[in-house]
């Protein structure tokens, strides 16, 4: 009687896995859509830190913001203004766990002396997407800076009262823009601004560059009145702005920025990967 339960155990432990195993392996690349992980996530931690704690998560694609402690005996933190060595070695960290860098942001630089050392930066890095909240007064010379190096200018929407946190204004700004110039669509924060998410992210058809992907439920201890919480079991509708992003034909990165249980966020960070490879395995069949 034991041994069956003990080949039943094996049985249905097999099952499980390889049912995992599917989900696991994920339909993202399918989709056109890179699943990343913003550093900030983890800025608690060290960058190579936060970088061991997104490939537990089951992420290797990255977002990196200014100003995180690289760590890993690497001096300095991930600033723009490294010098060209350090930018080897920083590449070269996350080379060695196997991971890419995508994106880098959010950024708010307010001179073109700036924008001329971050694209050199982002050059030397690899970065093909800059998130900004730059001041619309600058595009004009950001735009053939994007051109020239063929790397995304995405405009981010921080909550209102940040500059870029209504759709139509945002799109006043890059309607008329290169292919280059376009927006990172946080999600979340448009519910704290009072927007409806999906009828915000429909605004910005053809422009979507980057995704901060966000689930939030009202919490008095969250960013005004609200805080994140795994993928799917928010008031976000997390699935039908995913389908959204189908619809319009989106191809880029889906970005965890997980702004809760700062101290440990890995397993809900991972709770939202794996609701997130569900998802894509059931709508690359639809």
């Amino acid at each position: 009687m034991n041994f069956k339960k003990i080949i039943f155990s094996i049985c249905l432990f097999c099952c499980v896995s390889g049912l995992y195993a599917q989900y696991n392996n994920s339909a993202t690349t399918q989709m056109g859509w890179q699943l990343a992980a913003q550093a900030w996530t983890f800025k608690l931690f060290a960058f190579d830190v936060a970088l061991d704690k997104m490939k537990a998560a089951g992420i290797t694609n990255i977002e990196m913001y200014p100003g995180q402690t690289i760590g890993a005996n690497i001096t300095g933190d991930t600033n723009y203004k490294l010098d060209k060595e350090k930018r080897k070695e920083l590449l070269s960290l996350i080379q060695s766990k196997g991971m890419k860098l995508l994106n880098y942001g959010v950024v708010n630089l307010k001179t073109t002396a700036e924008w001329d050392q971050l694209f050199d930066f982002a050059k030397d890095m690899g970065i093909k997407t800059i998130i900004t909240e730059a001041d619309s007064t600058l595009l004009n010379y950001i735009e053939p800076l994007a051109l020239k190096y063929q790397i995304n200018i995405a405009l981010h929407n921080h909550a209102k009262p940040s500059i870029y946190w209504n759709p139509d204004f945002t799109m006043n700004q890059i309607s008329k823009r290169n292919k280059y110039i376009g927006v990172c669509t946080d999600l979340g924060h448009w519910i704290r601004s009072g927007l409806d998410a999906l009828e915000s992210l429909k605004k910005y058809e053809g422009r979507i560059l980057a995704v901060h992907a966000k689930d939030l439920i009202p919490g008095v201890e969250g960013k005004l009145g609200y805080h994140d919480v795994p993928w799917g079991t928010g008031i976000s509708d997390f699935s039908g702005l995913m389908h959204e992003l189908k619809r319009q034909g989106y191809k880029g990165s889906i970005t965890v920025e997980y702004e809760h249980h700062w101290d440990n966020s890995l397993p809900e960070v991972k709770e939202s990967v794996e609701y997130f490879n569900r998802l894509t395995s059931w709508m690359i069949k639809e």
